[in-house]
């Protein structure tokens, strides 16, 4: 991984705190599955960014980009589609995640050949 992903590591960073923290500041902590789904992989996410930015390490960027993908479905898994700020909240999260880690990964030059 080259320095010019740092920012999208430190981005990734920012968005696992949000996540870890929105459900009580966004007001959706009284529904079960989506606080602990956020909290859990907020958590997660900052985590293996802050290796990630720490160690250069690109399977980091995997986990990220897996993490937004479930973000992506995480609301129709759990059923919590019905309390929009819970949703959209991680439908946000999860689109952005997963375009940061596929943008630090497309840098790679091995696994950028996979991208593009």
């Amino acid at each position: 991984m080259t320095a010019t992903a740092r920012w999208q590591e430190w981005a990734g960073f920012a968005l696992g705190l949000w996540l870890a923290v929105s459900p009580w500041l966004v007001g959706y902590a009284d529904n079960a599955p989506a606080t602990a789904n956020a909290a859990f992989v907020g958590l997660t996410l900052a985590l293996a960014s802050h290796f990630e930015a720490s160690f250069d390490d690109v399977a980091g960027e995997w986990l990220n980009f897996a993490a937004g993908l479930w973000l992506l479905g995480a609301p129709f898994v759990l059923g919590f589609m019905g309390p929009t700020a819970a949703a959209a909240n991680c439908l946000t999260v999860g689109a952005c995640v997963t375009a940061l880690a596929a943008s630090a990964l497309q840098l790679d030059k091995e696994i950028g050949k996979l991208f593009g």
